[in-house]
């Protein structure tokens, strides 16, 4: 493996690290003055997790459903009133049952999340969420809003999930198996 077959990231980072794209592009984040022989170095000591990653991810295209093609704007438009007409309900209506508030609902067309919430508790919400099923788009509300009890992943905050969404983790499973294919239809990749 050479440098032309990888991107390079250098920044004031003390350590080297590799990490495989969703487009399955390899990427180095290296130190500002790491040599270029210390990366390549670095990549042949990482060539078997680099090949067996994107060995697993081809697989894992090839074996997905086909779900469509490439969203246009006006289908991300589309998915994006969607998602504005029933995620404040149903937030308001989650956020009633575990007793928190929340800010701002925003609704983004990301390629990576499918939600979040901020310090301020502002929420969110990938507009992909609409071509999911509703009990899945339930469960990554009830998550967000969960998080404005705790800011974290702890045995607490799944407990709380838990307590709300009891069905929580077979959401989390589909969201898993078939979320990169979704997101995929953002890029068209």
């Amino acid at each position: 493996m050479n440098l032309n077959e990888v991107k390079v990231i250098r920044s004031r980072r003390k350590t080297l690290a590799v990490q495989i794209t969703r487009n399955m592009e390899i990427v180095v984040k290296a130190p500002l003055q790491m040599s270029n022989e210390r990366i390549i170095t670095f990549l042949k000591e990482k060539e078997h997790w680099i090949d067996s990653h994107l060995a697993k991810m081809k697989e894992n295209r090839a074996s997905s459903p086909v779900v469509g093609d490439a969203l246009s704007y006006d289908d991300i438009k589309d998915l994006a009133d969607q998602a504005l007409a029933y995620i404040p309900p149903r937030a308001k209506e989650y956020a009633a049952k575990i007793g928190v508030t929340f800010g701002r609902i925003t609704i983004r067309n990301q390629t990576t999340r499918w939600g979040s919430c901020s310090s301020k508790g502002n929420l969110n919400f990938n507009c992909l969420l609409m071509l999911c099923p509703k009990e899945v788009v339930d469960s990554v509300i009830v998550h967000e809003l969960c998080h404005r009890k705790y800011m974290n992943h702890s045995d607490a905050f799944y407990r709380e999930v838990l307590r709300v969404f009891p069905n929580y983790w077979a959401c989390d499973e589909w969201l898993k198996k078939n979320g990169p294919v979704i997101l995929n239809r953002m890029t068209g990749g």
